[in-house]
């Protein structure tokens, strides 16, 4: 696995930043970009202060924040640098974790000695987008017998943990 730090942690990038509130920016931060996000690194990681997080440039950066956050607000975020993940095309590195309680699901990247099957940050876009249907509309599971929450729980759960496709594992439940 790539180690990241100050010099290249911004070239092609995953990474889940958490929200810091309690944080100064020194006056010579390290380093200002184009779009006025500032960065300020330590030996542990990076501090980044933005309006806008998701896609950075080249990167995906998530911001994990407080109940408090509204999109496009100035917010300081902390990564640490083992928390970068490259993103390219085919290097299967990233699962999908789901919150059934909440109605949400999320990408991880793989953890040391999980058993979670793995895929792309593309494919697991594409499977996060259609797991947010899932979630948000009701009218697909009107054809089974099952309540909603038990088949929402059953395709999802499929869904996530084998290379089967959704009309294929809907299809398998009815």
């Amino acid at each position: 696995m790539k180690t990241y730090n100050k010099t290249n942690f911004f070239k092609h990038t995953f990474c889940e930043f958490n929200q810091v509130d309690n944080f100064q920016f020194p006056e010579n931060t390290n380093y200002k970009s184009k779009s006025e996000s500032m960065y300020f690194y330590t030996d542990e990681g990076v501090y980044r202060k933005s309006n806008h997080w998701g896609r950075v440039a080249n990167c995906r950066w998530k911001l994990i924040a407080n109940e408090d956050y509204k999109n496009q607000q100035i917010v300081i975020g902390f990564a640490k640098w083992k928390d970068f993940y490259p993103i390219n095309s085919t290097e299967k590195i990233f699962f999908i974790d789901v919150n059934f309680e909440e109605k949400t699901a999320r990408i991880q990247p793989k953890e040391t000695g999980a058993n979670n099957l793995l895929f792309t940050l593309n494919e697991a876009q594409q499977k996060i987008k259609q797991i947010s249907i899932l979630f948000k509309e009701t009218k697909w599971a009107n054809y089974f017998e099952d309540d909603i929450d038990t088949i929402r729980f059953k395709v999802i759960t499929e869904f996530i943990s084998s290379k089967k496709s959704l009309p294929e594992i809907k299809r398998s439940f009815k």
